[in-house]
């Protein structure tokens, strides 16, 4: 008897969850399966720490603010960070409820880096030093944080020298790529450039050769990847984009034999790397 009891009152207790008050971002977090990961990031939240870390020229990767209150300082906080390049995304209540930490973020949040940027130059300086033919990874709209960290991880066990991201449509170093990366964050430089096609330029002119990983190229082990050279890998799926991919020399191919025609990006990267590896060491 007591067992039905229990079993009815959970029962009604289930069902008085379903039809009661949501609880804020319930739903957000069902539909958004990127929250956690957004969560994950370091951030500054309310309005003076915001504005300080603008004034100081602080690494800021996005600037989240309350839709239809940007007004007063979040309008000045807005223009700054605009400015500055900045991106800025008006967000509605309910999601900026769900990232904030402190429970009074004051209408804005900024997401920043688990580590400072560094410049292309300082990446060639880093090879200058260690006498070395400069090895860059450019990472093309590597949304996937786990995968910039596992391509953070391969770049620096291969002995790469850096790493150059996008400023746009790519994820930046959040907590979630610092822990991917298992701790080689830690010692590998990584550039965030607004245009990867003027960084490859700027690559060139400092004598690398610039390599696409791409299904049309010649097979990866069959290419000559020795001397400086600056390995680009593209997003699961859409791969390296097409202009960015014009301003490559010539592309590798990994050669696939399997019923799937794709390969996970960080896996993918991983192999091109320690074949650049295997020629620069061991040819």
């Amino acid at each position: 008897m007591a067992d039905n009891i229990r079993t009815k009152q959970n029962k009604r207790t289930n069902g008085s969850r379903t039809k009661g008050r949501e609880v804020p971002g319930e739903r957000y977090n069902q539909r958004y399966n990127r929250f956690d990961e957004i969560r994950e990031s370091s951030q500054l939240e309310g309005r003076n720490p915001v504005m300080e870390a603008l004034n100081r020229g602080r690494h800021i990767d996005k600037i989240f603010v309350k839709k239809g209150e940007v007004e007063g300082t979040l309008k000045v906080i807005c223009a700054k960070a605009r400015e500055a390049g900045i991106p800025v995304q008006e967000v509605d209540k309910i999601k900026l409820l769900n990232m904030q930490i402190t429970n009074n973020c004051q209408g804005v949040i900024a997401m920043i880096p688990a580590k400072e940027y560094c410049s292309v130059s300082d990446i060639l300086a880093a090879a200058s030093e260690r006498g070395e033919a400069p090895f860059v990874i450019i990472a093309d709209e590597i949304e996937d944080p786990h995968n910039l960290g596992a391509i953070i991880r391969s770049a620096e066990t291969a002995g790469a020298h850096g790493i150059i991201i996008p400023k746009n449509r790519s994820v930046g170093l959040t907590a979630v790529v610092s822990k991917s990366a298992a701790g080689a964050l830690e010692y590998m430089p990584v550039c965030r450039v607004t245009n990867i096609s003027r960084a490859i330029e700027e690559l060139k002119r400092a004598g690398l050769w610039i390599v696409c990983a791409d299904m049309k190229g010649t097979v990866y082990y069959n290419a000559d990847l020795k001397g400086p050279i600056g390995l680009v890998i593209g997003a699961e799926g859409k791969g390296v984009s097409r202009l960015v991919k014009e301003h490559c020399d010539f592309s590798v191919k990994i050669p696939m034999f399997g019923k799937i025609d794709s390969l996970n990006a960080s896996v993918a990267a991983g192999l091109v790397m320690y074949e650049i590896v295997r020629q620069r060491r061991y040819i």
